[in-house]
């Protein structure tokens, strides 16, 4: 099972097996470029298995959305449970994305890379989900404290995770070759020049 933080059960049960090697080449390859039958063969169970789990590969991709989504929204909790400045909240969460792009890079590009909704359409949008609801709700509250400047909550939210997600994105990409962590100082530095009250 693909996790941020948490170590998979060994052996891994059938659902597990499926979900990483689909999570592997949906990312490899793209949804519309794998079949059911790669997925089998990757996770080396049968094709019965995947129907009876899943229904079939967009079932997959809908599990797997809502399971990497979920992964997303436990480590922007454990932010919040652990700073208490919206500031921290941001900085840390930009942090920690950064440096499991390094460490969990499929999971990192399939809830900041994929275009979901190619391929699964009764989801809502990621926008919409609880991880990114709770990241403009920190942000929010940045504005109503004054901690942060007084504009639209959509305006500010992208000026401080806009840019985090689109250098995610080109790092995945290839096109940023050092590893994102090293550029984690100078955009906040640059983030909070734009949108902080000192």
């Amino acid at each position: 099972m693909p996790y941020l933080t948490k170590c998979p059960t060994l052996p891994e049960p059938i659902d597990c097996r499926i979900l990483t090697a689909a999570l592997d080449l949906f990312v490899e390859n793209g949804y519309h470029n794998v079949s059911i039958h790669e997925v089998q063969k990757r996770a080396q169970v049968s094709i019965g298995s995947i129907y009876n789990h899943f229904g079939g590969k967009e079932g997959v991709a809908q599990a797997l959305y809502k399971h990497i989504l979920n992964e997303i929204d436990e480590l922007v909790d454990a932010v919040m449970a652990e700073h208490t400045s919206p500031w921290q909240q941001c900085a840390a969460i930009i942090q920690q994305l950064f440096e499991h792009t390094e460490t969990h890079r499929n999971i990192i590009a399939f809830a900041f890379h994929a275009k979901h909704t190619e391929f699964i359409s009764e989801e809502p949008l990621a926008c919409r989900s609880a991880p990114f609801t709770k990241m403009r709700q920190i942000v929010r509250q940045g504005i109503d404290s004054g901690d942060f400047v007084a504009l639209d909550p959509w305006v500010v939210t992208s000026s401080i995770f806009g840019g985090a997600i689109r250098m995610i994105q080109l790092r995945v990409d290839g096109v940023i070759e050092r590893p994102l962590p090293e550029y984690t100082a100078q955009l906040l530095q640059t983030i909070r020049a734009g949108i902080h009250h000192d």
